[in-house]
């Protein structure tokens, strides 16, 4: 099995490549202060010098503080450029404008409305510029569908999409990653006191011990696959009429 040195230094070849074969000339991505956007922005920066990670805090409370926080930390620890915009303007806008259209707003496609304005804001600069967008989502996260179909699915390449959680905190460790980002609680940050195992009422461990070593209870398997199942359209390709 490939060393943890080695496979990080795979994976900045992988990006280098993809750059390379786009013809672009660098990489934008979501700086959110978490785990996985920061062994992104890491891998990305060891692809090539242009890299932005844009902050871009929504209504959450901790978009502001913690989470902003810890993202600049890691860009300047690693010398990413970072840009800054506020979404929550937009947001309350755009909810003003579709309001009509159903009557009440619902509570979860109002807050998915966060990582879609953010995907609508990295491909803005990233056309602008050449770049290509980094996805942020791991492989714990897909597997229980865990992000928003177009919001934060969106991207043109994830170089983490196949490690678990408890693997992007090896490489993290591995990188010398602050500590503040390992430890604290995974949180999408979608609304006031969310956390991702809160939400999904599963911790990470459980669902890592299930991938990685096939290791689970009767519930916590059962949990896992219906999830999976459920949550499967975002997963796979959109269906287009075949002609016959």
């Amino acid at each position: 099995m490939t060393d943890i040195k080695t496979n990080i230094k795979n994976r900045a070849a992988w990006i280098k490549g993809i750059l390379d074969e786009a013809g672009a000339d660098g990489v934008v991505f979501g700086s959110s202060g978490g785990k996985d956007s920061a062994l992104v922005g890491i891998l990305c920066k060891m692809a090539t010098d242009n890299v932005t990670g844009i902050i871009m805090p929504c209504e959450s409370s901790r978009n502001y503080s913690i989470d902003r926080e810890h993202a600049l930390m890691l860009n300047k620890l690693y010398g990413i450029n970072t840009l800054e915009v506020d979404l929550t303007p937009v947001k309350r806008e755009f909810r003003k404008a579709v309001i009509g259209l159903c009557g009440e707003q619902n509570d979860m496609a109002y807050a998915n409305m966060n990582p879609r304005l953010r995907m609508i804001t990295l491909y803005n600069l990233a056309q602008r510029k050449n770049c290509l967008v980094a996805g942020t989502g791991n492989r714990s996260e897909a597997t229980m569908g865990y992000f928003t179909k177009w919001g934060d699915g969106a991207h043109d390449f994830n170089p983490i999409a196949d490690l678990t959680v408890r693997e992007i905190y090896e490489m993290l460790r591995c990188l010398g990653a602050p500590a503040e980002i390992i430890d604290k609680a995974p949180s999408a940050g979608l609304y006031e006191g969310q956390t991702d195992e809160g939400e999904m009422g599963i911790t990470y461990n459980e669902i890592d011990d299930y991938l990685l070593e096939s290791k689970a209870t009767d519930a916590v398997k059962q949990k896992i696959e219906r999830t999976s199942a459920r949550t499967a359209h975002k997963r796979q390709p959109i269906k287009v009429y075949r002609r016959e």
